[in-house]
């Protein structure tokens, strides 16, 4: 038997669309018993097995509304609080690893922060951080660089009355003859590959 309020909490589970799907099954499992239905039928018009109809009929004469509710699963308690993973991650995106190491790598990490090793590689992975892929760029060695750079950026920022400033690039799909790393060696057969 279903108290007014029970039916309208349950009506709403499992017509409410961003109800959990299981929760709207188990509501709609326990309207149908209240209709007086028998377990079969149940489970043949909802398309479950007859044990699903009996186990949330159960539950719901035990614990009513709450029994429907998802239990705790089992397993290790979370033991690593917010403050600590966002210490972790302030530490990754703005600190460099004490010993002069150019970035952070689950192990240095591990070390520096007291976790394991697979807790922070499980933070980064859950917060898509990689601090072990570094862009990397070239600076021309022109002595002359940097004051040809502000002359540069200077036309574009402040150009000259009546003058047009263009700007030409290097063709597409020709390679830069200049490479920044060396040929890596090849293994039999196989081509040499270049970074």
């Amino acid at each position: 038997m279903l108290t007014a309020g029970e039916r309208e909490q349950l009506e709403r589970w499992a017509r409410r669309r961003r109800t959990a799907a299981g929760l709207a099954a188990r509501s709609r499992i326990v309207l149908a018993c209240a209709a007086a239905e028998n377990n079969s039928q149940i489970a043949r018009r909802l398309g479950v097995a007859r044990p699903t109809v009996a186990k949330w009929r159960v539950r719901f004469a035990a614990g009513r509304l709450e029994g429907l509710l998802d239990e705790p699963r089992p397993g290790r308690p979370r033991t690593l609080s917010d403050e600590r993973i966002e210490e972790l991650i302030v530490r990754t995106l703005e600190a460099a690893p004490p010993d002069g190491g150019t970035h952070w790598s689950t192990r240095r990490m591990a070390a520096a922060s007291g976790l394991s090793q697979s807790t922070v590689s499980r933070v980064w992975r859950a917060f898509g951080l990689q601090p072990y892929r570094v862009a990397h760029g070239k600076l021309s060695k022109d002595p002359l660089f940097v004051e040809k750079v502000r002359d540069i950026v200077g036309l574009y920022l402040d150009p000259p009355e009546r003058v047009v400033v263009l700007c030409v690039d290097e063709k597409s799909q020709i390679q830069a003859l200049d490479r920044r790393q060396p040929l890596l060696l090849g293994r039999p057969a196989r081509a040499a590959p270049r970074l």
